[in-house]
């Protein structure tokens, strides 16, 4: 399938961020009204926002990634009807986030596909990123402020879905912020940030104010990380910032800075 690259109107200066909101953020109305309080705040603050979005819920709620697999043992027999079913998911989320926004007053608009303009190779189910074009996201920033766009999936050479992985919408998220340009990627978790600690096992455990990307790694290594190691990967070889925070709070979050000079204090430090 040929791509159509367009050359993108994106002037210098103008102010952008991407925020991601998984699963958790997404599973309810009453969740995404912080989602939509959020995306609004970071309009006022940045102008232009670009919203990334998971799948609703997690495991067997019935818009999870896990139970739109479930639908038939067919999809074992083939991966593309498979990774198409699971992208169903976040076009779901995306179609939701959206109608809300808008009966909330903010003008917004998705786009899925090839409208999103993030081209994959590699194998259904753990694809690869290997190209963004940008052009008609700024295009329709231009004309909304608002973009909201399914994580976890682009299109390969031949116009097939393809999926990136699980996690994967943390990898869209900061490969769209480094094709982008934006000033940082946030991401809305149920922790008010990074912590020293567990908290449900250890009461003494503290909110790291800011660390060096090289120091959240380490964190990474578990069953449910807060964000996706081969996210963090893609965003410290890209030198993207991030800041993740709290969907239940507006308290400051943990910035994550690309390197150890970037760091804003020096006063926290990983147990």
């Amino acid at each position: 399938m040929k791509r159509m690259k367009r050359t993108s109107r994106r002037k210098l200066g103008v102010m952008m961020i991407v925020q991601k909101f998984g699963g958790v953020a997404m599973k309810d109305k009453q969740s995404r009204k912080l989602c939509i309080e959020h995306i609004k705040n970071g309009l006022k603050e940045h102008q232009n926002v670009i919203v990334v979005v998971s799948a609703i819920g997690r495991g067997s709620d019935p818009y999870s990634t896990d139970s739109l697999l479930q639908l038939t043992d067919a999809f074992s027999s083939s991966k593309a009807a498979s990774d198409l079913a699971a992208s169903c998911g976040e076009l779901i989320a995306a179609a939701v986030i959206s109608a809300e926004l808008e009966q909330e007053g903010v003008p917004n608009r998705v786009l899925h596909g090839i409208q999103a303009g993030i081209w994959t190779a590699g194998n259904f189910g753990d694809g690869t990123i290997v190209d963004i074009d940008p052009a008609m996201i700024t295009d329709s920033l231009s004309q909304t402020g608002c973009v909201v766009i399914p994580g976890f999936q682009g299109i390969n050479e031949n116009g097939q879905v393809m999926t990136i992985g699980r996690g994967g919408s943390d990898l869209t998220a900061i490969a769209l912020g480094a094709a982008l340009r934006v000033s940082h990627v946030e991401f809305f978790k149920d922790v008010p940030g990074v912590m020293t600690g567990d908290p449900r096992t250890n009461e003494n455990t503290t909110k790291l104010s800011d660390m060096a990307i090289n120091e959240l790694l380490p964190l990474l290594e578990t069953d449910r990380p807060i964000i996706q190691k081969r996210a963090a990967l893609y965003a410290m070889q890209k030198a993207i910032p991030l800041y993740i925070r709290g969907i239940a709070t507006l308290e400051e979050g943990t910035w994550i800075y690309p390197a150890v000079t970037d760091r804003k204090s020096n006063k926290n430090s990983i147990h």
